[in-house]
């Protein structure tokens, strides 16, 4: 009975169960899909936008939640109990069984993303598709202003930093085989806005003096450090503030490790 209401809703959407099952687990795969990405993504969103009904229906049983943003054109799924903007949250309780782990320094980065990202638009630096162009010199000014921390030494562990932001759809960046990083611009997408709850950075700022929390990236340095201690962060708590790692929860694959191969 399954099956045959699956063929027959496929066969209204004009997607083939071999496509309808490619969208499917690139989703759940990677947790996002960005349209102007490359043009894998470029054809799984524009399929999307022929099923997207069915694909909700597949998933809310599993308690995954998606946002689809239509004017920046992305997709994101939420594991269960995991706080979506816009949407109420779930009383039901989980287990963590989709969490995606981060380490502290990427916590870090993706946090001064968000808020170099709000600085940029309330400056009206942002382009058509609501990204902002930021440097990684300002990225590390940021690091070290706001959390007293920085970008690694090495350019092999930049290179990760950089691939996994990328790989979380938060950053574009302008090529991976460049030799030296120190003038690499990143194009902050507008998903960063959804990544990071406004709490985390009214957190942050809390804990900053007034003139760092007025010019987060220019001035002086805080004293205070939000960043876990532990290397092992949970992308997907549901807690607040006070219990997660700060950044807002974010979909992932069942099994995420940090050494998976590289994002198409």
């Amino acid at each position: 009975m399954i099956e045959q209401a699956l063929e027959e809703a496929l066969e209204q959407c004009k997607v083939t169960r071999g496509e309808f099952s490619e969208l499917l687990v690139r989703l759940l795969d990677y947790g996002v899909i960005c349209r102007d990405e490359s043009q894998v993504e470029t054809l799984l969103y524009d399929r999307f936008q022929r099923c997207e009904p069915l694909i909700r229906e597949w998933l809310a049983p599993l308690g995954l939640r998606l946002q689809h943003d239509s004017r920046f054109q992305f997709i994101r799924v939420y594991p269960p109990g995991a706080e979506v903007p816009g949407l109420p949250d779930q009383d039901e309780p989980h287990h963590g069984g989709l969490r995606a782990r981060l380490s502290q320094q990427e916590v870090a980065a993706i946090l001064v993303l968000r808020v170099e990202y709000d600085k940029a638009l309330r400056e009206g630096q942002v382009d058509e598709n609501g990204c902002a162009a930021l440097s990684l010199e300002a990225l590390e000014l940021g690091l070290r202003n706001l959390l007293k921390m920085s970008l690694p030494d090495k350019l092999a562990e930049r290179q990760k930093l950089l691939k996994k932001l990328r790989q979380l759809r938060l950053v574009q960046l302008p090529g991976e085989d460049t030799e030296s990083l120190a003038e690499t611009w990143l194009r902050v997408r507008p998903t960063v806005a959804h990544f990071v709850t406004e709490a985390t950075l009214q957190q942050l700022f809390d804990g900053l003096p007034d003139e760092v929390a007025q010019e987060p990236a220019t001035q002086g340095e805080p004293e205070p450090r939000i960043t876990p201690d532990s290397e092992d962060h949970s992308l997907f708590a549901a807690g607040g503030a006070e219990e997660d790692s700060g950044v807002d929860e974010a979909p992932g694959a069942v099994e995420v490790e940090e050494e998976r191969a590289s994002v198409s």
